[in-house]
Protein backbone atom coordinates (compact mmCIF):
# COMPACT_ATOMS: atom_id res chain seq x y z
CA UNK A 1 0.00 0.00 0.00
CA UNK A 2 1.54 3.31 -1.13
CA UNK A 3 1.69 6.14 1.14
CA UNK A 4 -0.63 8.30 -0.97
CA UNK A 5 -2.90 5.14 -0.19
CA UNK A 6 -3.09 5.53 3.74
CA UNK A 7 -6.40 7.19 4.88
CA UNK A 8 -4.76 10.76 6.40
CA UNK A 9 -5.32 10.83 9.77
CA UNK A 10 -7.45 13.22 11.77
CA UNK A 11 -5.09 15.79 14.43
CA UNK A 12 -4.84 14.53 17.89
CA UNK A 13 -6.34 17.34 19.59
CA UNK A 14 -6.64 17.65 23.70
CA UNK A 15 -10.28 15.91 24.71
CA UNK A 16 -13.63 18.25 25.59
CA UNK A 17 -12.72 17.76 28.86
CA UNK A 18 -9.35 19.05 28.94
CA UNK A 19 -10.99 22.22 28.03
CA UNK A 20 -13.65 22.41 31.06
CA UNK A 21 -10.47 21.47 33.22
CA UNK A 22 -8.49 24.15 32.37
CA UNK A 23 -7.63 26.41 35.99
CA UNK A 24 -5.46 28.96 36.80
CA UNK A 25 -1.78 27.39 37.05
CA UNK A 26 -2.18 25.20 34.20
CA UNK A 27 1.02 24.04 31.88
CA UNK A 28 -0.71 22.94 28.27
CA UNK A 29 2.11 21.75 25.70
CA UNK A 30 2.16 20.34 22.56
CA UNK A 31 4.45 17.73 23.37
CA UNK A 32 2.45 14.95 22.42
CA UNK A 33 0.29 16.06 19.37
CA UNK A 34 3.23 17.14 17.08
CA UNK A 35 5.91 16.11 15.92
CA UNK A 36 6.88 19.41 14.88
CA UNK A 37 8.23 22.40 16.31
CA UNK A 38 7.49 25.06 13.63
CA UNK A 39 4.60 27.03 15.67
CA UNK A 40 6.05 29.91 17.57
CA UNK A 41 4.60 29.00 20.70
CA UNK A 42 4.87 25.40 22.26
CA UNK A 43 2.46 25.75 24.55
CA UNK A 44 0.53 27.61 27.49
CA UNK A 45 0.92 28.16 31.20
CA UNK A 46 -1.84 30.26 33.60
CA UNK A 47 -0.53 31.09 36.74
CA UNK A 48 -2.33 31.97 39.60
CA UNK A 49 -0.16 35.13 40.90
CA UNK A 50 2.80 37.18 39.11
CA UNK A 51 5.05 35.55 42.21
CA UNK A 52 7.84 33.38 40.67
CA UNK A 53 8.44 32.15 43.60
CA UNK A 54 5.39 30.62 43.99
CA UNK A 55 4.16 29.43 40.17
CA UNK A 56 7.57 28.44 38.45
CA UNK A 57 8.36 25.35 40.71
CA UNK A 58 5.05 23.58 40.05
CA UNK A 59 5.54 24.50 36.31
CA UNK A 60 8.62 23.21 35.94
CA UNK A 61 8.21 20.26 38.41
CA UNK A 62 5.80 19.27 35.68
CA UNK A 63 7.96 19.96 32.39
CA UNK A 64 10.82 17.74 33.95
CA UNK A 65 8.47 15.19 34.20
CA UNK A 66 7.69 15.17 30.52
CA UNK A 67 11.18 17.17 29.33
CA UNK A 68 14.09 15.78 31.35
CA UNK A 69 16.02 18.39 33.66
CA UNK A 70 15.20 22.00 33.22
CA UNK A 71 18.05 24.26 33.04
CA UNK A 72 17.40 27.62 32.60
CA UNK A 73 13.88 29.49 32.57
CA UNK A 74 14.47 33.08 30.78
CA UNK A 75 11.08 35.39 32.65
CA UNK A 76 10.20 39.19 31.34
CA UNK A 77 11.07 40.61 34.27
CA UNK A 78 8.96 43.36 34.14
CA UNK A 79 5.72 41.05 34.81
CA UNK A 80 7.35 39.28 37.27
CA UNK A 81 7.29 40.00 41.40
CA UNK A 82 9.97 38.36 43.82
CA UNK A 83 12.82 37.37 40.66
CA UNK A 84 16.01 35.79 41.73
CA UNK A 85 18.43 34.59 39.39
CA UNK A 86 17.97 30.82 40.76
CA UNK A 87 15.54 28.78 42.42
CA UNK A 88 15.91 24.90 43.74
CA UNK A 89 13.52 23.10 42.66
CA UNK A 90 13.14 19.05 43.56
CA UNK A 91 16.74 19.37 44.36
CA UNK A 92 17.74 20.82 40.89
CA UNK A 93 18.78 24.31 40.27
CA UNK A 94 17.41 26.22 37.98
CA UNK A 95 18.66 29.03 36.77
CA UNK A 96 16.55 32.30 35.89
CA UNK A 97 17.03 34.67 33.27
CA UNK A 98 15.11 38.03 33.15
CA UNK A 99 14.91 40.71 31.12
CA UNK A 100 12.34 43.55 30.88
CA UNK A 101 10.87 42.26 27.21
CA UNK A 102 7.32 42.30 27.28
CA UNK A 103 7.47 39.44 25.08
CA UNK A 104 4.59 37.23 27.44
CA UNK A 105 6.44 34.53 27.19
CA UNK A 106 8.30 32.12 29.14
CA UNK A 107 11.15 30.36 27.84
CA UNK A 108 12.20 26.83 29.32
CA UNK A 109 15.78 25.60 28.23
CA UNK A 110 16.36 21.53 28.24
CA UNK A 111 20.21 20.83 28.36
CA UNK A 112 22.35 23.44 26.87
CA UNK A 113 20.39 24.87 23.90
CA UNK A 114 16.81 23.46 23.69
CA UNK A 115 14.28 26.02 23.89
CA UNK A 116 10.78 25.81 24.52
CA UNK A 117 8.48 29.04 24.50
CA UNK A 118 5.30 28.97 26.86
CA UNK A 119 2.44 32.20 26.53
CA UNK A 120 2.02 33.33 29.86
CA UNK A 121 -1.79 33.98 30.59
CA UNK A 122 -2.17 36.86 33.35
CA UNK A 123 -3.70 35.41 36.30
CA UNK A 124 -6.26 37.57 36.34
CA UNK A 125 -7.93 36.38 32.59
CA UNK A 126 -11.20 35.26 32.66
CA UNK A 127 -11.22 31.48 32.01
CA UNK A 128 -13.06 31.76 28.70
CA UNK A 129 -10.17 33.72 27.77
CA UNK A 130 -7.49 31.74 28.92
CA UNK A 131 -9.16 28.48 27.32
CA UNK A 132 -9.05 30.19 24.02
CA UNK A 133 -5.50 31.38 24.63
CA UNK A 134 -4.23 28.24 25.12
CA UNK A 135 -5.83 26.54 22.28
CA UNK A 136 -4.28 29.20 20.41
CA UNK A 137 -1.13 28.85 21.40
CA UNK A 138 -1.07 25.00 21.17
CA UNK A 139 -1.77 25.16 17.23
CA UNK A 140 0.68 23.58 15.36
CA UNK A 141 1.59 26.05 13.16
CA UNK A 142 0.39 29.31 15.25
CA UNK A 143 2.47 32.21 14.01
CA UNK A 144 1.08 34.61 15.83
CA UNK A 145 2.81 36.43 18.67
CA UNK A 146 2.23 35.67 22.15
CA UNK A 147 1.28 39.04 22.65
CA UNK A 148 -1.06 39.14 19.75
CA UNK A 149 -2.99 36.21 20.85
CA UNK A 150 -3.62 37.62 24.58
CA UNK A 151 -4.87 40.97 23.19
CA UNK A 152 -7.26 38.54 20.75
CA UNK A 153 -8.65 36.74 23.06
CA UNK A 154 -9.26 39.44 25.94
CA UNK A 155 -12.78 40.63 25.67
CA UNK A 156 -13.90 44.21 25.31
CA UNK A 157 -14.67 46.23 27.90
CA UNK A 158 -18.60 46.15 28.92
CA UNK A 159 -18.76 50.17 27.73
CA UNK A 160 -18.56 49.30 24.00
CA UNK A 161 -15.02 48.32 23.28
CA UNK A 162 -13.06 51.94 24.77
CA UNK A 163 -11.21 51.19 27.66
CA UNK A 164 -10.94 55.21 28.44
CA UNK A 165 -14.04 56.16 30.13
CA UNK A 166 -13.42 59.74 28.80
CA UNK A 167 -13.98 58.34 25.25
Amino acid sequence: MADSDTPPRPPLLLPESIHQAIQPGTALLRLVTTRSREGLLDGAWWPRTRDIGTELPALISVLTGHLGPITRVGVDASAWNGLTTRLVIDGQVVHLDSDPVGDDTVLITRGHNDHFALLVIPPDTTADAAREAMARAVQADNITQAAQILIATTPDPPDGGSADPAA
